[in-house]
């Protein structure tokens, strides 16, 4: 006679790894051993230290969070299907992590015993666990795995080229490489000192802190042309103030640091402040000796470049370094940053190379980028999006100034796309006269789209709260800025057309947890993973950012970090949208540098069970953060 609850156990199993390994046989056998629990929402599974159970255990229905302890830092979300409580079958050790269920819950709780020969006997199966294991799980939300989707295997991950990988700490002994003299020494003798120590740069200390800096470019800037005598102190000489980090750098870290500070040398303080005493100096040089890929050799050669053709390549070599990045599990918001310096340096170079062709502006402009490169999160080329404002003139020198920044716009975006960056389709960029305009025409045309919210109109403007200055006058920017805000302030009510266009996405799945995928057209059968899963949490972090009037923050999982620390009630929901978020651009850019395009359009058979999986686990927040939306800009009825 047939076991009813055994049948539906196994049927349940055999959906998710590593139990869709076992044979028929072998998996009817040991769902006859499965214990069905039943917990409350808040009921401990185990905690933090407890002596180790005989079970683990699968999530049946509902959801279960992981943290370092009670009230600690949440470290995991176990949801349909996942894994938890290894640590008794792989090491035998007392649990490092508390299990708490995060809503009712259903889960299976099975025997060590019992699967033990399973692990021995299935080679893919023992491969499965000691993976999740070594990283506590294969969950995006998973700390050490923050927005992974895809688990590189271990020897790929460490195999990132010569000397350290990109997130391992630089090592730096205290007081190593550190030569310092006091704010009296005279510029003579720091040189000989430079000299005699074969050092770049000496640190200004006063009382045993640092309070400046000064390089070998400054000596050759400030005292070889006269501009000080060799007799000056360093105190007339340095750059101050000094610009400090903690000790614990990794190499990603330490270029992101001396890019974006335009900076040579890194001065490596106790608690990376000024107000600690010095453990060491990092320069460009030891970077350059301590990996094999360096972006900041790309930053230099784009900066250097003369001809936009010979960007092409360079952009090539940023994608070589994005795809490194990825192998190597470098935590995306990271990764993000860096590559987005890199873009914005790329769209520069070449907005600069198009005005010296076209000689002087008339005015004052700015270039602005919009789009998932105005929020950072453009990792692949990707179509323009982008705008021109200049600064108002005399009505009769209108037409004038209007064919000068048409005419650059145009040379700019042709550039743009040789470099590969493709034309928007819906022709939202700078060449395109509705998008070249004056600050006042912009105001007014903004105003508009506020005040009189269509869907058309909403979609343009929330374009406008993405938007980031790659180039030019960041007044021009910032007045522009100022003004949709003060017109959101005035109209509130643009907020619930905001919100109600947030939650316009389809959604990523429809009944039984089905994809949902493209019904017609070029992309038929495919998942639009933009459309509907990257949209829809973009779209809601702006609405609920711009709802606490934060326009410093354009980046979507930045958006909902911020959010975590304004609402500490939705706290674990809003780190969850962030985590899913960066997992998701993960996913899109790995499936782009895999089939070479932009990683919108999936092919779902070619993608692993587990990636199935992990995709629909990041849904569950999408739906969850719609749903508050929709509560919270009384639009309830507009979600689908």
């Amino acid at each position: 006679m047939s076991n009813r609850i055994s049948e539906r156990v196994a049927d349940f199993l055999r959906q998710y790894p590593p139990f869709d390994e076992l044979t028929d046989k072998d998996l009817q056998s040991l769902s006859l051993e499965v214990d069905i629990l039943y917990r409350e929402k808040g009921s401990v599974i185990f905690r933090e230290g407890e002596e180790t159970h005989p079970v683990f255990y699968v999530v049946h229905k509902g959801a279960v969070d992981l943290r370092e302890a009670t009230g600690g830092e949440l470290i995991d979300i176990c949801d349909e299907g996942d894994i938890f409580g290894l640590r008794p079958l792989m090491a035998g050790e007392a649990y490092k992590l508390e299990a708490k269920t995060r809503e009712e819950s259903l889960l299976y709780a099975i025997p060590i015993s019992v699967f033990r020969p399973f692990v021995e006997s299935y080679s893919e199966v023992g491969n499965f666990l000691l993976e999740s294991f070594a990283s506590n799980t294969r969950n995006p939300y998973t700390k050490g795995q923050e927005g992974k989707l895809v688990s590189a295997p271990r020897s790929e991950a460490s195999q990132t080229g010569r000397g350290l990988r990109y997130n391992e700490v630089i090592p730096v002994s205290p007081g190593k490489r550190v030569v310092s003299c006091s704010r009296d020494t005279p510029a003579r003798d720091i040189a000989r000192l430079m000299t005699e120590k074969r050092v770049g740069s000496v640190l200004v200390l006063h009382e045993e802190l640092p309070v400046g800096i000064i390089t070998d470019k400054d000596l050759r800037n400030k005292v070889a042309t006269g501009q000080f005598p060799i007799t000056a102190p360093a105190s007339e000489i340095m750059s101050s103030p000094v610009i400090t980090y903690p000790p614990r750098l990794s190499l990603t870290q330490a270029q992101l640091a001396m890019m974006k500070n335009d900076i040579s040398h890194l001065c490596l303080t106790e608690d990376g402040t000024s107000d600690t005493p010095v453990v060491g100096v990092l320069s460009k040089y030891d970077l350059v000796l301590a990996m094999g890929n360096n972006p900041e050799v790309l930053m230099r050669a784009i900066k250097r470049t003369r001809k936009t053709t010979r960007l092409k390549a360079i952009r090539a070599r940023v994608m070589e370094l994005l795809r490194s990045y990825l192998d190597a599990n470098i935590p995306m918001s990271i990764t993000m940053r860096l590559i987005a310096e890199l873009n914005d340096a790329c769209a520069k170079r070449v907005i600069e190379l198009a005005v010296k062709k076209a000689g002087e502006p008339p005015v004052s402009f700015a270039w602005l980028a919009m789009g998932s490169q105005g929020r950072g999160e453009q990792l692949l080329q990707t179509d323009q999006d982008n705008a021109l404002v200049f600064a108002d003139v005399p009505e009769e020198r209108l037409p004038e100034t209007f064919g000068y920044f048409r005419e650059l716009a145009e040379r700019v975006n042709r550039n743009l796309k040789r470099i590969g960056y493709e034309y928007c389709p819906a022709e939202m960029m700078a060449s395109n006269p509705d998008w070249c305009l004056s600050l006042s025409e912009w105001k007014h045309r903004v105003s508009q789209w506020i005040i009189n919210p269509g869907k058309n109109e909403v979609l343009l403007s929330s374009i406008f709260f993405d938007y980031n200055r790659t180039f030019g006058s960041a007044e021009l920017a910032n007045k522009l800025s100022e003004h949709i805000f003060e017109n959101v302030r005035k109209y509130p009510m643009f907020f619930y057309h905001l919100a109600a266009g947030a939650l316009q996405n389809p959604s990523p799945t429809g009944f039984f947890r089905q994809f949902l995928v493209e019904q017609d057209g070029k992309h038929k059968d495919f998942f639009d993973l933009k459309l509907r899963a990257l949209m829809p949490l973009t779209d809601a972090a702006r609405v609920l950012i711009l709802s606490h009037e934060i326009k410093s923050i354009n980046n979507t999982a930045e958006r909902f970090a911020k959010l975590a620390e304004l609402e500490p009630n939705n706290r674990e929901l809003f780190l969850s949208c962030g985590y899913a978020t960066k997992a998701l651009l993960k996913f899109r850019a790995k499936q782009g540098l895999l089939h070479g395009d932009s990683g919108r359009y999936i092919a779902l058979d070619s993608l692993t069970k587990e990636e199935k999986i992990k995709l629909k686990r990041t849904f569950k927040t999408i739906k969850e953060v719609q749903e508050l939306i929709a509560v919270r800009f009384k639009v309830s009825n507009l979600l689908v």
